[in-house]
């Protein structure tokens, strides 16, 4: 059973702070590019051409947050399927003995846990193994 896409969901909350500060940004140097275009010399203007580079630039930065935004959901759809498929299955920690049949799934911002029958806890950033039935 491959579970690295439910290892992977643990990391999910640093690339919204990232796309947040790429917002933010974004929205710093269009007011500085306003400011620049209010307050420039009428006799020596800034070279538009350079001025549209950078707006595109920026709107290409921020179609790339975007994407990844929505790459990230995917990424928490298939950890919950990935999980879901784990419900009912005889699972072991790699890094304890503590094994059992998988109750529930708990997936939170640090991670993912399998919460077993008799109440145990396995996180799967540890590592599991799915046992034969």
């Amino acid at each position: 059973m491959n579970i690295g896409t439910i290892q992977a969901s643990q990391n999910l909350v640093k690339p919204r702070t990232d796309a947040q500060n790429a917002t933010l940004n974004y929205d710093a140097f269009l007011k500085l590019l306003l400011e620049q275009l209010k307050s420039q010399d009428p006799t020596n203007p800034i070279d538009q051409a350079e001025s549209l580079a950078q707006l595109a630039s920026f709107s290409g930065l921020e179609q790339a947050i975007k994407t990844n935004q929505k790459l990230d959901a995917l990424l928490v759809q298939s950890s919950m399927a990935d999980a879901v498929a784990l419900s009912g299955k005889r699972v072991q920690s790699l890094t304890s003995e503590l094994q059992g049949v998988v109750a529930s799934v708990e997936i939170r911002s640090n991670g993912t846990e399998l919460v077993l029958q008799d109440g145990g806890r396995i996180p799967v950033s540890q590592g599991i193994r799915v046992l034969a039935s």
